[in-house]
């Protein structure tokens, strides 16, 4: 029977329309019918007005794909007809950093209402292994009352879109893809092979394909562990970080990773999502989870060191004005989510500081409404006794520093006469 299910004349329902979803969806537009499905009212408008706030399309491509018949909707009758649904939901960790599944959850639950015999399910949203068949089948068997790999079927292969990066788009990153019976593996393959400019990787079971997504993101998270740790031990030192890294680069198998604030919805995240898991079977992870506790404290070294270099040079710490530069977890991106900056900003105001932000990519509102911070447009950086220069905007790359009693905190590395840098 799964012979029968061709994925040529699909109808595509991506659920989710933010930094994975959309642009997924506008490239599947290119080849197929598509609509994509998000809960938010304000998020469907804008789309539909051709403007998207996360900057992965302009104006140009959103109405390409408008043109090419893609629709936006929050309406579920609106994607009963769709053959085969592509979650793309958040992920998130909750405040005991354990994995938020809900978003995975009442995305299922929404398909499970509308899914049909045939019908494919596949998810991109970063999970631990199993959690595929483990928790989102059950929730779809439940609401559809149909019987899973008989009547419906699943596949699964992960994001790996890196927000703002407009070189490594969505067609041009290989694409790992898995199915949950072999021959549902090859038609998720051929399905995605199909836009995907960069090739595809057919793993052997969702959990393979699950595995893999987690470990690509805790891979990073440790070595840049190690790099912050290394230089907390260089500054005790008083040896130049990226002299250091410049250097032990000239070998050919060094690995360039940099230090910095971990943050965003990839990095700081997934770790946990694979740590959850293991704990889960009785294997305590030590390596993983001794890089999340150094890079989760670097928000707070950062700030004691900028503190401490306010002090030499005589400044009084408490009424002390700070500005900080950028907001944004990574630079040229205006994705706040999960941001470290916030770790430095509120250890600064501990210390009886007062915290300026500003960043010009940065949206005020979602700044205001996610942290509670207002943005300080075009601030007199000479007022300030310290500037921390939080993240690598191009813009920031080209400021100047006349003051000369203040301190300048560069966590980046991207100006040359900076007091303190990581």
């Amino acid at each position: 029977m799964q012979n029968d299910i061709s994925v040529e004349n699909s109808k595509i329902c991506i659920i989710g329309l933010g930094y994975v979803g959309l642009p997924l969806a506008h490239a599947f537009s290119s080849k197929y019918k598509v609509v994509g499905f998000d809960i938010s009212s304000w998020r469907i408008d804008e789309l539909k007005n051709g403007h998207d706030r996360t900057l992965e399309l302009n104006e140009t491509q959103l109405k390409e794909a408008l043109a090419n018949g893609m629709e936006f909707t929050l309406n579920i009758e609106d994607i009963k007809d769709c053959t085969i649904f592509i979650v793309t939901v958040p992920t998130p960790i909750d405040k005991n950093k354990r994995p938020d599944l809900t978003p995975l959850i009442k995305a299922s639950e929404t398909i499970g209402k509308v899914l049909k015999k045939d019908d494919i399910v596949i998810y991109e949203s970063t999970v631990y292994p199993g959690a595929t068949e483990e928790e989102c089948v059950p929730v779809l068997e439940k609401f559809s009352h149909l019987k899973f790999n008989e009547d419906f079927f699943c596949g699964y292969s992960p994001e790996r879109i890196n927000p703002g990066d407009k070189e490594h788009t969505v067609t041009k990153i290989k694409k790992v893809t898995a199915g949950s019976t072999p021959e549902i593996g090859r038609k998720v393959n051929e399905l995605y092979a199909s836009i995907i400019t960069a090739g595809t990787h057919l793993a052997p079971t969702i959990k393979v394909a699950e595995a893999a997504k987690v470990i690509e993101n805790s891979q990073r998270d440790i070595n840049i562990a190690f790099v912050n740790e290394l230089s907390m031990i260089f500054n005790k030192l008083g040896i130049n970080t990226n002299d250091v890294l410049e250097a032990a680069g000239t070998k050919w198998n060094f690995m360039p990773f940099k230090p910095g604030l971990v943050g965003g919805h990839c990095i700081g995240v997934d770790p946990y999502y694979l740590t959850h898991k293991a704990q889960s079977i009785g294997y305590n992870p030590e390596i993983i989870l001794a890089g999340r506790r150094l890079n989760d404290s670097m928000g707070i070294y950062v700030a004691n060191q900028v503190i401490k270099l306010m002090i030499k040079k005589g400044h009084k710490i408490d009424g002390a004005r700070i500005l900080v530069l950028g907001i944004t977890f990574k630079e040229n991106c205006p994705d706040i989510r999960n941001s470290k900056v916030i770790d430095v900003i509120q250890e600064l105001q501990e210390f009886g500081c007062n915290v300026d932000i500003t960043d010009y990519w940065a949206d005020a509102d979602e700044v205001k409404h996610e942290y509670n911070l207002t943005l300080t447009q075009n601030p007199n950086m000479d007022e300030y006794e310290a500037i921390v220069l939080a993240v690598a905007h191009n813009n920031y790359k080209i400021l100047q520093f006349k003051n000369k009693n203040q301190v300048i905190f560069d966590i980046k590395s991207i100006i040359d006469n900076a007091d303190g840098r990581l």
